[in-house]
């Protein structure tokens, strides 16, 4: 292979590094990597790239050491980056939802509002968005870089956070109440503006976003056959969900059909025994790998 043609991935360690591996894996793409590299191997001799800090992948993006990468809109914000949003990759170490950077104090603090906080203390990682946020609505307070842990820094070290949550539970754990949320944010791809100029690069940045858009959108969904009597069908097909129409496939035996179709996995539950109530039959559920639309 023309060694010209290789894209740079860069790729987020920590907290997302095992569920960013999962989703290439069902995307398609094998990575293999050792506990104590930061350069995984990829099945696609046409990849390369590195494992590092969310925090910086959009930086390393925009001056051209990675052509392409995985990093959370929040952080290309904080860093002001001049990249591409290729595609929303909405999902987690948690969950698949979306994330949010809240202000939080402990619940029994006399801070109501963001008003509150004029000449108080505010620990976060994500510092200039937090100054642009109270620049806003015209606070004046002393924001300062936390390296971790943040939750744990009030009331003793300061007053108020604003920190990262998923579901809820850390600020809950550490009685935090939320005073207000500065902004929602979820896993992007973007990508450096020249490599978007290079045919090739170009192409397989796209690729790679069809792929991985494809295998997070069959997270929530399943496959589902069932053979029916053809006297039943319409009633069948009126209350059964499908992407657009399910396939239909008519069976060696000609009053029988067999129907395919791909639902959401959270009505699977209801809908099968509402099928063998209508005289389905061999029904059977099946994963997917990706959905594309």
């Amino acid at each position: 292979m023309d060694n010209t043609n290789k894209l740079m991935l860069g790729l987020p360690k920590g907290s997302l590094e095992d569920s960013t591996i999962k989703l290439f894996s069902k995307a398609g793409y094998q990575i293999v990597k050792s506990v104590r590299s930061y350069r995984p191997s990829f099945d696609d001799a046409s990849l390369d790239g590195r494992f590092l800090r969310a925090q910086e992948v959009s930086r390393y993006v925009e001056h051209g050491y990675f052509d392409c990468g995985l990093t959370g809109q929040d952080w290309v914000q904080e860093n002001n980056s001049d990249v591409i949003e290729v595609c929303d990759l909405i999902y987690s170490r948690a969950s698949n939802k979306r994330s949010r950077w809240i202000l939080a104090v402990p619940e029994a603090s006399e801070i109501k509002t963001v008003q509150d906080l004029e000449g108080k203390r505010i620990a976060t990682e994500i510092v200039n968005t937090t100054q642009a946020f109270l620049s806003k609505n015209k606070v004046s307070a002393n924001v300062e870089f936390s390296w971790g842990a943040t939750e744990m820094k009030v009331p003793d070290l300061v007053d108020a956070i604003v920190d990262l949550t998923e579901t809820g539970n850390s600020l809950k754990a550490n009685k935090l109440r939320i005073v207000d949320t500065l902004l929602y944010t979820n896993t992007v791809l973007i990508a450096n503006k020249k490599a978007m100029e290079d045919p090739w690069k170009k192409k397989k940045i796209e690729t790679l976003a069809l792929l991985l858009t494809s295998a997070l959108e069959s997270a929530s969904k399943v496959g589902l056959k069932l053979n029916i009597e053809v006297s039943k069908l319409d009633s069948v097909l009126k209350d059964l969900p499908a992407l657009r129409k399910p396939t239909i496939n008519r069976l060696a035996d000609e009053n029988w059909v067999a129907i395919d179709t791909i639902i959401d996995e959270a009505v699977v539950r209801e809908i099968i025994p509402e099928l063998k109530s209508r005289g389905a039959e061999g029904i059977v559920e099946y994963p997917l790998n990706k959905v594309v639309f």
